[in-house]
């Protein structure tokens, strides 16, 4: 599948604030990464994965600054690292809130 055909199959409510014509997958992989994470379904998860792999998607999602904190669980899950090792799990800690003290 060429670039654009894979930009073209992820949902449309992914991209709805971005021009989709002017992504690319490896350009701007850790956006659509973090999309995918936070707002996708399975069937966008599984293009990410069948494109980038789960390694690279680990890496991209390690240097993620803010990840919903179910996206992160899923990610460390399937891939057996650990949380600490995640960017947006320092940076959450750095600002905790009276709600989730």
């Amino acid at each position: 599948m060429s670039n654009l055909e894979y930009i073209n199959s992820f949902s449309p409510n992914l991209f709805w604030d971005v021009d989709s014509s002017t992504l690319s997958m490896d350009d701007h992989s850790r956006f659509i990464i973090q999309r995918v994470m936070e707002y996708g379904q399975m069937r966008d998860w599984r293009l990410i994965y069948r494109y980038y792999g789960l390694d690279k998607i680990v890496e991209e999602c390690k240097q993620i600054r803010t990840l919903d904190p179910v996206c992160l669980s899923f990610i460390t899950t399937i891939s057996h690292t650990n949380k600490e090792d995640y960017r947006c799990y320092h940076f959450r800690q750095s600002f905790p809130t009276l709600w989730n003290s």
